[in-house]
C-alpha cells in the first residue's frame, strides 16, 4: 500500500536526501548545454554530464553522486500531445558510482528507497535483470528474497546498455504493478506487455565490461553504477493517477492552460492534445531559456523555436487570443523553483524571450497562411489535388506549420498533401542536420590531452603575481605525450602551478615566456584542460624542456594589463546597459583581449544613438569615480544574496569568486581585473549590431585603445581635408560645397546625355509600324545607359502619342532594354513587363516591370536586331 502520495517537489527532495544518507555527494542539475561533448545537442539523461567522471577524463569531487538532472529528447516530438505517454521535459533521478559501490549496494538501495522510504508496495514491485546476469539474479533472489518466479529475465535488447565501442554492461529494471484498470486484459498480460499496467520505474545500469567495437568484450578495472528514475514516472506510480500529466506539478499548469483557453480536460480529444502539447513544450522553453539557449534556426536555438511556436500555434487552435506563454512560462516557474531557484532568478528574461518571439511567430504565421493560399490557387489552376511534399515541408520548416495544420487546412478544400514527399524531405535536412554536427565519440571530444594522467592538476597563482615559478608534470606535442621538447618543436608545457590566465569566460589567454636553464618556450596560448590542468601551448626558441624541469614563468605585463582593463570595462558596460534598457539585459557572450572587447546581450531592437551615448557616459562616469576592484570568494548561495549577476547559462560550483566595482557592480567572475576602475582611463564604443535573434553586439576600446582610436580619426580628418583642399575646421563647409556643385555639374551632364542622344537617334518616327491598330516603335541606339533610355522613352512616347516604345542600347559590350506603353495601349492588350520579358531573350537577358513600364538588361549585342524584331511578334499577340 502507498502510505502517501507525495508531491514531485516531495519526492525529488526525499530522493536526493535518501542517497546523501549513503554518502553520495548530492549535486545541482548540469545545464541543458552539454560541456566539452560535441555529441550531445542537449543534455538527455542524467549520466550524460557525467560522463567524463565515467572514462576518467577527469576526477569526479566524490566516488559517489547523486542528481536529480533536468533533460529534454525531441525524438518523438510528433507524438507529443497526441498520447499522454509522450513530453520532451522530463526530470531524471540518479545514483552514481565511479569505481566505489558496485551491485549489491545499487540493488538494496533502490529496493530500500522505493519500498520503506516512498512506501511502495513489495508485492507490486517485479525486477528485471540481463538473462546472463547470475550475481544480479541472486542478489535479488537470496538477499532481496524475491521469488525467483517474480524475476523476470530479458536479453541484450531490454537489459544490457551499450552504445558501439566503449563502457557497457547488463541492466537491472525494477518495474511497478499499477492494477487492473490499466491493465489490456489479456491472459498471461505481466512485466514486458506493452500496455501501461506493468510501469518501469528504475534502472540500474552495472558498467562492467568494455567493448571493443567488435563485440569482444572485457572486464573494466573500475566499474561503475549509472541508475536512472524518471521523476515524472515515479510521481505518477506514487500519485495512482494515469499519465505525468495528472501528476501534482504538470496538472496545475495543464489546469492553467485550460484555464486560458476556456476549455475542459478530456471533454473534447481534439483539444486534449493541444493542451498536452502546451503544457509540455512551455515546460521545455522556459529551462530551456533559463540555461542561455536562444531561439534561432540551428542546433539547439532551432529546437527552442520549434517547440516555442509549435506551443503557440496549438494556443490558437484553442482559441487563446493574444500573447500567452509567458503567463504560463509564470507558473512552470512558481511550480518548479523548489528544485531549481535558476528559474526564479532568470524569469524577467524568460518572459522577455517568449514574448518577442511569440510576436514573431504571430507574424511568421500570417504569411504561412497567405502561402497556402497561394499553393491552393496554384493547385486549383493545375488541375491537381495534392500538395508536393517539398511545399509541405518548406511551409513547416520555413514557417512553423506542422504537416498536420496544412493537412486539416487543405483537406477542408478538398486536398491532400504527398506525406512520402514530406518525410522524404525531413530525411534530407535531418542528414543535413547530422553532417553538419561534430562528429565525436560518444564519450565527448577526443584530443591528446584526454590521455594525460587525471590526477594531474594546475594551481592558478595569477591572480596577484605577473612571474612564478613551478615544475613541469607534462608535456605534449600534437598528437602524442612526450618526455622532452626541443629547439623548434611546437607542444604544450603543463606544470604544477602558473601565472599564465587561460582563455576562459571570454578572456583571451596571456601570452610571456617559460624559462628553465639554457632553454626558452614562447607561450603564444593558454588553454583550459579536464581536471583542472592548464596547458601552456607555444614554441621552443632554444634548448630542451623535460617532465620535471624547473621553470620560471613570466607573463606579458602590458599585455595582461590592457586585457584586464577591457574585462573590468565589460562588467562596467553590462550595468550601465541594464540602467540604460532594462534588467532583462543578459550577457550572451564576451570577447577581452589587449586590444578590444566584445560584448554580446539580450536585447531586442538596435540601440539608438542616444542610448549608446547614455552607456558611454555611464561607464565613463565609473573609470572617472575611481573605484576600488575588489574581489572575494564564498559560497554560491552567499554571493546571490549580496546581489552578484551570475552569467546567463552558466554552470558554478559550491565557492565562486565575486568581483565588485564599488556599489555599481557585482559579478560572478574568474577573470583578471584592474585594481581600480580608474586604471581603465577611458571608454568608448566603437559599433553596435545585431548578431542572432534578441542578441546585439557592442565593440569597444579602452585606455590606449581609444587613444589609437582617435589618432587614426585625426590622421583619417587631415588628409580628407588635405584631399579637400582645406582645413580640418573648414571640412563640412567645404563638403556642402562640393556636394552642391557636383547637383549642379550632374543635372548638366544628364541634360547633354539627353541632347546626344536624340541627336545620335535622329528622326525615328518614320519607324513607326503599326501591329493591330497599336502603333508600334522600336529602336536601337548606341551607348545610352538606362536612366538615359527611360529619358528618351518618355520623349518618343509623347511625340508617338498613344502606342508601345521599345528603345535597346549597346553600352561597353551589354545592352539596355526600356519598354513604355501608353494607357490607350495597354486597353488593347499591351503590357511593357510581358513584353521587355520576352525580347530581352534575344540578347541573353532578363527583366520585367509593370504594365506601363520595363526595363531589361543583356549580354549578348549581337542580339538586338532580333529583339527589335521579336518586339512587333509579341505586340501582335498581345493585342489580338
Amino acid at each position: 500500500m502507498i502510505v502517501e502520495k507525495y508531491g514531485v517537489n516531495q519526492l525529488r527532495r526525499m530522493f536526493l536526501e535518501f542517497f546523501e544518507s549513503k554518502g553520495h555527494l548530492a549535486m545541482k542539475s548540469f545545464s541543458l548545454v552539454p560541456h566539452n561533448d560535441n555529441s550531445l545537442l542537449l543534455i538527455n539523461s542524467g549520466m550524460a554530464p557525467l560522463k567524463p567522471y565515467f572514462t576518467g577524463q577527469e576526477i569526479p569531487p566524490r566516488r559517489r553522486v547523486t542528481t536529480c538532472q533536468k533533460c529534454i529528447r525531441t525524438g518523438d516530438i510528433e507524438n507529443v500531445g497526441k498520447t499522454a505517454r509522450h513530453g520532451t521535459f522530463f526530470e531524471m533521478l540518479g545514483n552514481f558510482s565511479f569505481g566505489d559501490y558496485f551491485k549489491r549496494e545499487a540493488i538494496s538501495w533502490s529496493w530500500e528507497f522505493l519500498t520503506q522510504v516512498v512506501g511502495l508496495s513489495a508485492d507490486r514491485l517485479y525486477p528485471s535483470v540481463y538473462v546472463e546476469d547470475d550475481e544480479a539474479f541472486d542478489i535479488w533472489n537470496k538477499e532481496i528474497g524475491i521469488p525467483a518466479e517474480r524475476i523476470f529475465k530479458f536479453g541484450k535488447e531490454d537489459n544490457f546498455w551499450e552504445h558501439g565501442a566503449g563502457p557497457c554492461g547488463p541492466c537491472s529494471e525494477i518495474y511497478y504493478d499499477r492494477g487492473e484498470k490499466y491493465g489490456c486484459g489479456r491472459p498471461g498480460c505481466t512485466v514486458g506487455c506493452d500496455c501501461d499496467r506493468y510501469m518501469e520505474v528504475w534502472n540500474n545500469v552495472f558498467t562492467q565490461f568494455n567493448n571493443d567495437g567488435h563485440n569482444n568484450y572485457t572486464t573494466l578495472e573500475q566499474k561503475n553504477i549509472d541508475t536512472g528514475m524518471g521523476l515524472e514516472r515515479l510521481a505518477v506510480v506514487v500519485q495512482d493517477v494515469d499519465s505525468i500529466f495528472a501528476v501534482d506539478t504538470i496538472k496545475a499548469l495543464l489546469d492553467k492552460v485550460s484555464s486560458l483557453a476556456g476549455v475542459s480536460y478530456q471533454e473534447d480529444e481534439k483539444k486534449d492534445v493541444s493542451l498536452r502539447l502546451i503544457t509540455d513544450h512551455i515546460r521545455s522553453c522556459t529551462f530551456m531559456i533559463s540555461d542561455g539557449i536562444m531561439p534561432s534556426n540551428e542546433g539547439r536555438g532551432y529546437v527552442l523555436r520549434r517547440l516555442l511556436r509549435r506551443a503557440a500555434r496549438h494556443g490558437r487552435l484553442l482559441g487563446i487570443e493574444g500573447r500567452f506563454l509567458a503567463k504560463l512560462s509564470e507558473t512552470v516557474i512558481e511550480l518548479s523553483k523548489d528544485g531549481y531557484p535558476e528559474l526564479d532568478e532568470k524569469k524577467e528574461m524568460i518572459f522577455k524571450v517568449l514574448t518577442e518571439e511569440e510576436d514573431k511567430f504571430g507574424k511568421t504565421i500570417d504569411q504561412g497562411l497567405s502561402i497556402l493560399s497561394d499553393l491552393e490557387e496554384k493547385l486549383k489552376a493545375e488541375g491537381k489535388k495534392e500538395l508536393s511534399g517539398e511545399d509541405a515541408f518548406r511551409l513547416y520548416d520555413t514557417y512553423g506549420f506542422p504537416l498536420d495544420l496544412t493537412k486539416e487546412i487543405l483537406e477542408e478544400k478538398g486536398f491532400s498533401v504527398d506525406e512520402d514527399g514530406f518525410k522524404k524531405a525531413m530525411d534530407v535536412q535531418r542528414k543535413m542536420a547530422r553532417c553538419a554536427r561534430k562528429t565525436s565519440n560518444y564519450m565527448g571530444r577526443e584530443d591528446i590531452y584526454q590521455a594525460l594522467d587525471p590526477e594531474l592538476t594546475t594551481e592558478f597563482t595569477g591572480y596577484d603575481r605577473l612571474s612564478d615559478e613551478g615544475v613541469v608534470t607534462a608535456l605534449t606535442t600534437a598528437d602524442e605525450i612526450v618526455e622532452a621538447l626541443t629547439d623548434g618543436q611546437t607542444g604544450t608545457i603543463i606544470t604544477d602551478k602558473t601565472p599564465f590566465y587561460a582563455t576562459m569566460g571570454g578572456q583571451k589567454a596571456d601570452t610571456g615566456v617559460i624559462s628553465a636553464e639554457d632553454a626558452e618556450f614562447v607561450v603564444e596560448d593558454v588553454i583550459k584542460l579536464q581536471g583542472g590542468k592548464v596547458g601552456h601551448v607555444g614554441h621552443v626558441t632554444r634548448g630542451m624542456f623535460r617532465v620535471g624541469s624547473h621553470v620560471v614563468m613570466k607573463v606579458d605585463a602590458e599585455n595582461r594589463t590592457e586585457t584586464c582593463k577591457n574585462h573590468s570595462a565589460t562588467h562596467l558596460l553590462q550595468k550601465a546597459l541594464r540602467i540604460v534598457l532594462g534588467s532583462h539585459v543578459e550577457q550572451a557572450g564576451s570577447f577581452v583581449a589587449a586590444d578590444r572587447l566584445r560584448f554580446d546581450f539580450t536585447h531586442f531592437s538596435a540601440m539608438t544613438a542616444e542610448e549608446i551615448e547614455r552607456v558611454e557616459d555611464i561607464v565613463n562616469e565609473e573609470i572617472a569615480a575611481a573605484i576600488p576592484v575588489q574581489t572575494e570568494i564564498m559560497g554560491i548561495d552567499e554571493a546571490k544574496k549580496a546581489g552578484a549577476m551570475a552569467l546567463f547559462g552558466e554552470k558554478y560550483g559550491d565557492t565562486v569568486r565575486v568581483v565588485s566595482m564599488g556599489d555599481f557592480s557585482k559579478e560572478l567572475c574568474g577573470g583578471t581585473h584592474v585594481a581600480n576602475t580608474a586604471a581603465v582611463t577611458t571608454f568608448k564604443i566603437i559599433s553596435e549590431a545585431g548578431i542572432a535573434a534578441g542578441v546585439r553586439r557592442i565593440e569597444a576600446l579602452t585606455g590606449k585603445g581609444v587613444f589609437r582610436h582617435y589618432k587614426e580619426l585625426d590622421t583619417q580628418l587631415h588628409e580628407a581635408a588635405k584631399a579637400a583642399k582645406t582645413e580640418p575646421s573648414g571640412l563640412i563647409k567645404k563638403i556642402e560645397a562640393l556636394q552642391e556643385e557636383i547637383k549642379t555639374l550632374h543635372s548638366e551632364n544628364e541634360k547633354l546625355k539627353s541632347k546626344l542622344a536624340n541627336e545620335a537617334m535622329g528622326d525615328v518616327m518614320n519607324q513607326v509600324t503599326e501591329v493591330n491598330g497599336v502603333r508600334v516603335l522600336a529602336v536601337s541606339v548606341k551607348d545610352v545607359d538606362m536612366n538615359g533610355l527611360r529619358n528618351l522613352g518618355d520623349q518618343m512616347k509623347e511625340k508617338l502619342g498613344e502606342g508601345v516604345v521599345v528603345i535597346i542600347s549597346e553600352t561597353a559590350g551589354k545592352v539596355n532594354l526600356m519598354a513604355t506603353v501608353t494607357d490607350g495601349a495597354q486597353k488593347k492588350g499591351a503590357h511593357a513587363g510581358n513584353l521587355i520579358k520576352a525580347i530581352a531573350a534575344c540578347v541573353g537577358g532578363g527583366g520585367g516591370g509593370r504594365p506601363g513600364m520595363a526595363q531589361a538588361g543583356g549580354k549578348n549585342p549581337a542580339g538586338i536586331p532580333d529583339a527589335l524584331q521579336k518586339t512587333l511578334e509579341v505586340v501582335a499577340e498581345q493585342v489580338k
